[in-house]
């Protein structure tokens, strides 16, 4: 009979454990062997693990189910408020961007109203300048005059060019300025705004402007000082010689020196006064200054200061003299200037003639009345070319010289009378070739024809 082979564990021999059913007469065994207990055991263990987990989770999926939720509740909230804070920020933005577009406006607005103004100014300036230039000032001031128009040109250039600058800054605004990124979550300094721009080209127009102003008072200025000395001296020489001053030019000056000292009838109710802008009274005082020049030249222009026989040499002076036909002494009323047969006299002012004829000693005589009682006679002509009544010009010919009527030989006998009475010629001729450098041509007269 063949042996069974044993069992053995680890060297050891081990009884194998064999199980019997029996039912009736039928009878069953099955063996346990080894591996198929430890099987069982395992098989158990697992099917007790899993009971123990599907026991845990349920008694934890409650726990499990409301931290998951409490957790998408809380994402769910982040992002909400993100959300809001960029819309916020969005809001804040565009708020701001509105509220630069209309500060940048508005500061358009000033700009193109000062800039009006400014040319509304330089236009009330270049009508005082054309006064000035034919009151003889700019001759003067010619240089510094040309300086301010070149100036004025490039100010103004840096004026409309500051002005279209602002104007492309509206027109033109970057998506950042409107739309704000992660950087501005991330407090990082925004990057410059149209306003912030503006402001920076809105500060220096203003500039442009401030300098444009500053030029054009400086010039106003100047001018008025100019004109003002122009006068006095003007004055001061037609006084010297004795001429009156006109009457609205000394109401002029009178004021200019002493406001307060008017006799002329005035009154009215206290209105506390208006604000007076710096350039508007500038203008004005250049105004007056202006008008009172213009009065004093106007006056000189319009009197005999110019020299009837320019060059030509003096035969006999005005004053006391021996005279050529008795031989003693007599008043010698006027200035001979020799002449050459024929050649033209011409006026030594503007006038009327009042008198064109023979006229005792004078032989053929011219006189001509220039107003405020000056008049002036051109006596010894041997053929007349005006008539009592005529307007004549400065530098009109009045007539030929000759040798008429108490004369010794061709030459003009020139006199200038106040109210009736002569004075000396060379007291006007001395004084035009004063005056002549403050007004142009008034010591020589034009060589024109007729």
């Amino acid at each position: 009979m063949t042996a069974k082979p044993r069992n053995q564990v680890f060297g050891k021999q081990k009884q194998c454990h064999t199980i019997i059913v029996a039912s009736g007469d039928t009878v069953r065994h099955m063996t346990v062997r080894p591996w198929m207990a430890a099987l069982a055991v395992c098989l158990i263990g697992i099917f007790s693990i899993g009971y123990l987990l599907a026991t845990s989770y349920l008694v934890l999926r409650d726990d499990l189910i409301g931290a998951t939720m409490a957790r998408q509740a809380r994402m769910q909230y982040d992002y909400e408020d993100r959300i809001a804070a960029l819309r916020a920020q969005v809001d804040r933005v565009t708020s701001r961007q509105l509220l630069d577009q209309q500060v940048v406006e508005k500061k358009v607005d000033k700009l193109i109203e000062q800039q009006q103004a400014l040319s509304s100014r330089h236009g009330k300036l270049d009508a005082l300048l054309d006064r000035a230039e034919n009151s003889g000032l700019m001759d003067k001031g010619a240089n510094a005059a040309t300086t301010g128009n070149r100036a004025d040109k490039g100010d103004h250039a840096e004026l409309t060019g500051g002005l279209k600058a602002i104007e492309t800054l509206l027109s033109s605004g970057k998506p950042a300025d409107a739309t704000p990124d992660n950087s501005t979550l991330a407090y990082v300094p925004a990057p410059e705004t149209v306003a912030d721009r503006a402001d920076r080209v809105f500060s220096r127009v203003t500039l442009s402007l401030k300098h444009i102003e500053q030029d054009q008072l400086a010039r106003v200025q100047h001018l008025t000082t100019g004109a003002a000395d122009t006068a006095d001296s003007i004055q001061s020489i037609m006084q010297n010689v004795g001429i009156k001053v006109p009457t609205v030019t000394a109401s002029i000056a009178s004021k200019d020196a002493d406001p307060g000292n008017d006799d002329e009838g005035v009154g009215g109710p206290y209105v506390a006064p208006e604000n007076v802008d710096q350039f508007e009274q500038s203008m004005a005082d250049l105004d007056t200054a202006l008008t009172r020049l213009e009065a004093v030249r106007g006056a000189a222009e319009s009197l005999p200061f110019r020299n009837p026989a320019p060059g030509k040499l003096i035969t006999s002076p005005f004053g006391n003299r021996k005279d050529p036909f008795l031989g003693k002494l007599a008043l010698h009323t006027g200035t001979d200037f020799h002449f050459s047969p024929g050649e033209r006299v011409r006026a030594t002012a503007p006038g009327k003639v009042v008198s064109a004829g023979w006229t005792g000693g004078y032989g053929n005589m011219v006189e001509i009345d220039h107003g405020d009682g000056i008049s002036t006679r051109y006596g010894h002509m041997e053929e007349l070319l005006v008539k009592a009544g005529d307007t004549v010009k400065t530098g009109d010919a009045v007539g030929l010289a000759g040798s008429t009527g108490r004369s010794t030989g061709t030459h003009l006998h020139y006199e200038v009378r106040e109210n009736g009475h002569p004075i000396d010629p060379m007291y006007f001729i001395n004084a035009g070739m004063k005056l002549a450098s403050y007004i142009n041509g008034i010591g020589t007269i034009s060589a024109r024809e007729l």
